[in-house]
């Protein structure tokens, strides 16, 4: 088996645990802040938004700051760093006396995290060139995936073992994906260039700047999009189910089902995107994800909606891998890790607004204008997308054939 498909399959472990891990906590932080002291239900919905977005805000901070470790000393000891930090601090949020120390604890989290950083460079650098769609496609599905299953999961246990066992077991799988990395992802690591480069340099070392910024532009709007979502879906499902027993199983089912689409269509069109060009994917599936989210305001019952959602999920499958696979070919291979830790900070900010934007919307206009919101967003960027980089890399590709036959 080749390097870079064995460190794929350790490294989807890794990475489908980690978003796991980070989105499994979130339904249960309420019921644990209650659990900690704070009974007043207004502080418990802002110790839980505090709690839940600080860890988001500290991973978009520090994530182009691992990115530039992984250029200097490597990728795998930035997965060892990650994963056994995690196991750490998750696992002591189990032991948090009080609200105050489960913020800090949160953002620690997000301040030692970058686990996923490092493995869409280890894996964009190792694959080659006919199958990084591929690669990044399926790597694609473990992040997404584990972020979206992690809330029926999260729910489970808590029903399950109880509201401090969801920290100890997710800690324990962060240890698990530890030891997987340390035993099975191999890493031959030569540093290209000796110097520090500042931000100011990487940036001007960028051969296609607005390129660049284009696709940041895109994951920030399609984790928006993805997330959007997550603060009404249950709202939403009690709505369109009436009297209907076990809600919040519905509703995790119904949120899970874009996570399973996702799973199923990324790799597919990941290998699509290899042989017609990730350019036309990532336009195609933006309009496509735009129109799926209209009628998710119009359904009449929870099934209608699960099926949207997985719809939307096939559509949001071309889309990762498809922005990191055109990253990886328009950045110099000595900037890899930095250029992909900002762009897993636009998704961490994506995620961080979504969640706060759907809220808010639902809260002022109702729920069925996040769906309207998020698919105008969709709209323009797809329009953007267009532009900026269809007809951009449409005609390049164009000049370069147009080259060879002469």
């Amino acid at each position: 088996m080749k390097l870079w498909k064995r460190n794929l399959i350790a490294c989807w472990f890794g990475m489908f645990v980690t978003g796991v891990g980070m989105s499994q906590i979130a339904p249960v932080l309420p019921l644990f802040i209650q659990h900690l002291g704070v009974e007043n239900t207004d502080l418990i919905s802002k110790f839980s938004g505090i709690a839940f977005g600080i860890t988001f805000i500290s991973l978009a901070i520090f994530s182009p700051i691992w990115g530039q470790a992984a250029d200097k000393v490597g990728r795998k000891p930035m997965l060892l760093r990650a994963s056994l930090g995690m196991t750490i601090i998750i696992g002591c949020m189990g032991f948090a006396p009080n609200v105050y120390v489960l913020i800090i604890l949160r953002l620690l989290q997000g301040t030692v995290g970058g686990y996923s950083t490092a493995c869409t460079t280890l894996i964009a650098t190792q694959a080659d060139k006919e199958h990084a769609g591929y690669a990044l496609g399926t790597l694609s599905t473990a992040n997404i995936a584990g972020s979206l299953l992690g809330p029926t999961i999260g729910g489970f246990l808590d029903e399950t073992f109880g509201l401090q066992s969801v920290f100890f077991i997710t800690g324990t799988m962060m240890f698990i994906a530890f030891i997987t990395t340390c035993l099975f992802v191999k890493e031959s690591f030569t540093r290209e260039d000796k110097e520090v480069l500042s931000m100011k340099d990487i940036w001007n070392t960028i051969p296609q700047k607005n390129l660049t910024i284009t696709l940041f532009v895109t994951f920030f709007i399609l984790n928006l999009a993805l997330y959007s979502v997550e603060p009404i879906i249950t709202v939403y499902v009690t709505q369109l189910s009436v009297n209907a027993a076990h809600i919040s199983l519905l509703a995790g089912i119904t949120f899970s089902a874009s996570g399973l689409a996702n799973i199923i269509a990324a790799p597919r069109l990941g290998k699509l995107s290899d042989k017609i060009g990730a350019h036309k994917i990532i336009f195609v599936c933006l309009v496509l994800a735009a129109i799926t989210f209209i009628p998710q305001a119009f359904v009449k019952n929870t099934w209608q909606l699960m099926v949207l959602r997985f719809l939307l999920g096939l559509t949001a499958g071309g889309l990762t891998p498809s922005v990191n696979i055109l990253i990886k070919k328009i950045t110099p291979y000595n900037l890899t890790g930095r250029i992909f830790g900002v762009n897993m900070s636009a998704a961490y900010l994506g995620t961080f607004s979504g969640s706060i934007i759907g809220g808010q919307i639902a809260g002022c206009f109702g729920i069925r204008y996040v769906f309207f919101v998020t698919s105008a967003l969709l709209f323009l960027n797809a329009i953007w997308v267009y532009f900026k980089v269809y007809k951009k890399l449409n005609l390049d590709n164009c000049n370069h054939v147009g080259h060879l036959a002469k």
